[in-house]
């Protein structure tokens, strides 16, 4: 007997329809997973806090300057980008995604900028491979700093 031949009723089901269900169960999982959360702005992992505007330009604010560390940084990957903080008042971004394998990098410690797949190291001044396995270095992000808000320019 094949899947279509076997007797569906209270309790029996084909394979086929079994497979079909859990199909669309997890099609409805990822949809909503993946929906768009439009009356919701991002949160600054800092401050757990909505995201800010800049003033008058409309470009919404990734972070507050005060939210990034003289000699650290902190990692923004839904907004697809790093922001180290070098010296004091200098500010740079950097793409967040490790020149090795494409995995995201997950955290700036130690004066370096961290992907943990394969311990991957870059600069935090200019996104240089301190140590490998990677060999290129962090493609940098244009930043604008207006007043103490952080966008992408």
């Amino acid at each position: 007997m094949t899947d279509d031949q076997v007797p569906t009723g209270p309790g029996t089901q084909t394979r086929r329809a079994l497979l079909a269900g859990a199909g669309a169960v997890g099609a409805a999982v990822l949809l909503t997973a993946c929906g768009d959360d439009s009356g919701d702005e991002p949160a600054t992992p800092a401050t757990g806090g909505p995201a800010a505007t800049s003033g008058g330009s409309g470009a919404a604010a990734i972070a507050r300057t005060g939210d990034i560390p003289v000699g650290g940084g902190q990692v923004y990957a839904a907004q697809g980008v790093v922001i180290t903080q070098p010296t004091a008042g200098q500010f740079k971004g950097f793409d967040p995604i490790c020149t090795h394998q494409g995995c995201p990098v997950s955290n700036v410690d130690g004066g370096t900028i961290n992907c943990t797949c394969h311990n991957s190291k870059f600069a935090i001044a200019d996104g240089a491979v301190k140590e490998g396995p990677a060999t290129k270095p962090l493609a940098a992000k244009e930043l604008k700093i207006d007043g103490d808000q952080i966008s992408l320019a």
